[in-house]
């Protein structure tokens, strides 16, 4: 248990909420999507894309697709971080902080898109979701950040242990 950093513990959590939850999104756009895009989730992106840029018919569709392709493409990401966290080597050096780092890139720019655009329509129950949802994301990646990966810690010698040699000592 050692080799667990705290921004892969919260990285996992983080992956456990959002591939189900954003997944199952998805999934109704796909099928169905005008009828998913009105849903509690989507809601705020339906009403300003359909209100304020008029858009409609074929093209709330494609809206609706472009939506569904941006959450499978944060979700993608989260999976590939959750598949190169099994690795214990690849936990400790933080090299699967990459894939977490590109998923939260596009689900902070979704939340934080669909966040604007909830505020603009007076959706105060989807403004809610998809700020709760940017604050996890946002909190997911100032820890990244700020936690570096563990530093192997090479053996002194005696060279070093000599003591310190300036540059006008010879």
């Amino acid at each position: 248990m050692s080799n667990w950093r705290i921004g892969s513990i919260n990285g996992a959590l983080l992956a456990a909420y959002f591939i189900p939850v954003w997944g199952m999104v998805a999934y109704n756009i796909m099928f169905a999507p005008v009828h998913a895009l009105y849903e509690q989730p989507n809601i705020s992106a339906a009403l300003f894309v359909s209100d304020h840029l008029h858009v409609a018919g074929i093209n709330l569709v494609r809206v609706a697709w472009l939506l569904a392709l941006g959450r499978f493409a944060a979700l993608v990401f989260l999976a590939v971080f959750l598949v190169l966290l099994c690795w214990p080597s690849t936990r400790r050096s933080g090299a699967c902080d990459e894939a977490l780092g590109v998923a939260l890139a596009i689900g902070s720019l979704l939340s934080f898109a669909c966040m604007v655009m909830a505020s603009q329509v007076g959706e105060s129950g989807a403004l809610r979701l998809h700020a709760t949802e940017l604050l996890l994301m946002l909190g997911t990646a100032i820890v990244l950040v700020f936690q570096r990966p563990a530093q192997k810690v090479e053996a002194t010698s005696a060279v070093a242990l000599a003591g310190p040699r300036f540059a006008d000592h010879r």
